[in-house]
């Protein structure tokens, strides 16, 4: 990989503005033509601009990768891409979504994780990945120890950052540049790895699904208002609460039309300040719908025999509209890629509507993942 396009560290923030001005619909090769598709095929270079490095270029199409979450872990899966070598927590890469879909599957026990309460920078140097699909910013802002000279170093003697935080738009840091829904950050990613063809495929399939959603959504008036919240371990006495925002990780929820409980109160996003709630604060927000994330990794009668009935035999818990009504749900991951968006959107819509139809064609997936377009 060359790094002669990428701009120094400093101007990932300081140069946001002329980034996002300058972002390009397809790859530029270093004379400065435009190349589309598998345009690496006969080993020419190419760069692919992205928010906040800009332009980056790669001399061939990267084969070992590190990325930040199972956002773009999944993304890879579906361009046909191996496993990352690394992601920030491989336990919140739930592949378990991919048995709904017969023929595509990921083996993630090969994948380590980059965090053990920091990053260390020397493991980048184990991976030696082709290229880091992770934003530079997460990590200068969310870990102690890294500063501009280590992303800097990293780039020059391993490999380039290629990534957007793209999951939540509550980080501060990320308000001086762009960020991209979730087919945006797609289209990157598959120019990088020079899949647009299989990128193209997804977009149209992701089309044909949210039609289907829209089609099978009630009227508004009768979408319910839901409170979204982390809820740590099987007995939860508190909560991180989550306000249904434009990031990826609430794509489903968008889709689905659902309300945000938290919206009018007092009541402020864990991304901006950390904050908590109780169960007090939830009876007086009383939410139609409580939505908890953190139990992905389990089914939906293993939830129902802990969390539900843990807080059906609690005193306050137990007076909850959601929980008399039994309309206590998984949330969904925090990261979604094309693939695991229609897994819980589908899912979603069934605990919420009731929808008994396929809303997304598992077997079309199954078929872009393995190279029929």
């Amino acid at each position: 990989m060359s790094r002669e396009t990428t701009p120094t560290r400093r101007a990932y923030l300081a140069g946001s503005a002329a980034v996002a001005s300058g972002l390009l619909a397809g790859c530029t090769s270093g004379d400065g033509t435009e190349t589309e598709g598998d345009g690496a095929a006969d080993g020419d270079s190419y760069t692919v601009s992205m928010a906040p490095m800009g332009e980056v270029e790669f001399d061939a199409v990267p084969e070992t990768w590190v990325a930040n979450n199972g956002s773009y872990a999944d993304m890879g899966a579906a361009l046909g891409r191996q496993p990352p070598e690394a992601l920030w927590l491989a336990s919140r890469y739930h592949t378990k979504y991919y048995d709904e879909i017969d023929g595509v599957s990921v083996d993630k026990s090969g994948i380590d994780d980059l965090s053990d309460g920091g990053v260390d920078k020397e493991l980048f140097y184990e991976f030696g990945a082709d290229v880091h699909v992770i934003d530079p910013n997460f990590l200068l802002n969310r870990f102690d120890g890294w500063d501009e000279d280590d992303i800097d170093e990293i780039e020059e003697n391993v490999g380039p950052f290629f990534g957007n935080s793209i999951f939540s738009t509550g980080y501060g840091w990320h308000e001086e540049y762009e960020y991209y829904d979730l087919y945006e950050a797609f289209e990157k990613v598959a120019e990088m790895f020079q899949e647009t063809e299989r990128y193209e495929a997804f977009v149209d399939l992701h089309a044909e699904f949210q039609s289907n959603v829209e089609a099978a959504l009630p009227p508004e008036g009768e979408r319910p208002a839901a409170a979204v919240v982390w809820a740590g371990g099987n007995e939860p006495e508190s909560f991180s609460p989550y306000i249904i925002g434009e990031g990826t990780s609430f794509k489903h929820l968008r889709e689905l039309g659902v309300n945000d409980a938290f919206a009018d109160t007092d009541v402020r996003d864990f991304h901006s300040d950390r904050s908590s709630v109780d169960y007090e604060t939830l009876l007086e927000v009383d939410p139609d719908v409580l939505l908890c994330r953190g139990h992905e990794a389990q089914t939906a009668e293993e939830f129902q025999d802990t969390v539900v009935a843990f807080m059906e035999n609690h005193d306050v818990a137990s007076d909850l509209t959601a929980v008399r009504n039994g309309d206590v749900y998984r949330g969904g991951p925090l990261y979604q890629g094309p693939i695991t968006h229609f897994v819980v959107t589908q899912r979603m819509a069934e605990d919420l509507y009731g929808t008994d139809e396929q809303l997304y064609d598992d077997g079309r997936v199954a078929d872009i993942v393995d190279g029929e377009f």
